[in-house]
């Protein structure tokens, strides 16, 4: 567990790169991951998925249709189905031929000094094979970072991983008529205590304030939030004392809030 001496609202936040550098770049390749880092990114972000052969590739959705033009689901096909689709065309004609990577593919472009949160979208039964081909990649314990938001995933990547950061994802929904939001900012901070986890990874469109970022430092949790792409909602979580941004735009967030 992570623990905080003081309160890390004097320090700039971590920026993010959501899916890579995906304003740009076609989300989920080698292309938007190596364009993060020249926006200036300190960690850039990717979704992974499991084949039925156990190959983890990276991308967001369980079938290949919105990013390939082809329907096909990633867990009921081997990856030699997969390997020569093509997904970076629907974003721009300059990306047309950008393939659907795998996850030690993307790996390989983390640069020293640089972290890649990696969001676990496929049932738990992945994290064999996950901890296989993070340990082959020779990344540092300290450069990978996962996410989850099924709560009994994170809780066991965090096993497995013992010496990189986990962070539960969650949402909040707002109920219209009294205000309040669900699950409670306590409640969010409680479970994730619960899983032996080292912080949250929050919709910055839910409770996020300076009081619930305190209450969560206090017991040792760091407060991610996302995906941040207006400069509004920047300054508002910056000034919270988030410990992390995840956005579309980390050069544009960068420049703007003066990091």
């Amino acid at each position: 567990m992570m623990v905080h001496a003081q309160s890390k609202a004097t320090e700039a936040p971590l920026l993010v790169a959501h899916r890579g550098a995906s304003y740009e770049a076609p989300e989920n390749t080698v292309a938007s991951v190596k364009l993060a880092w020249t926006k200036r990114a300190d960690a850039t972000e990717v979704d992974i998925h499991m084949t039925r052969d156990h190959q983890i590739v990276v991308i967001h959705d369980k079938s290949t249709k919105r990013t390939a033009g082809v329907d096909l689901s990633i867990a009921a096909n081997d990856y030699a189905s997969l390997k020569d689709l093509e997904v970076g065309s629907w974003k721009s004609p300059d990306y047309e031929g950008e393939p659907l990577p795998l996850l030690e593919e993307v790996l390989q472009h983390v640069p020293d000094g640089k972290q890649i949160f990696i969001e676990i979208k496929c049932p738990k039964e992945v994290l064999p094979y996950l901890k296989q081909v993070v340990q082959e990649s020779g990344l540092l314990a300290q450069q990978t970072v996962f996410i989850a938001f099924d709560w009994e995933t994170i809780r066991q990547t965090k096993l497995i991983f013992p010496s990189s950061a986990c962070y539960w994802l969650s949402g909040f929904k707002q109920d219209k008529t009294s205000g309040t939001w669900e699950p409670s900012a306590a409640e969010v901070l409680e479970r994730a205590l619960e899983a032996k986890v080292d912080g949250v990874d929050v919709s910055h469109s839910g409770p996020v304030s300076a009081q619930f970022v305190a209450a969560a430092h206090e017991k040792g949790l760091e407060v991610h939030v996302y995906t941040v792409n207006e400069i509004a909602d920047a300054r508002r979580v910056m000034k919270a004392g988030v410990d992390g941004i995840t956005t579309d735009r980390p050069l544009f967030l960068r420049e703007q809030l003066g990091l």
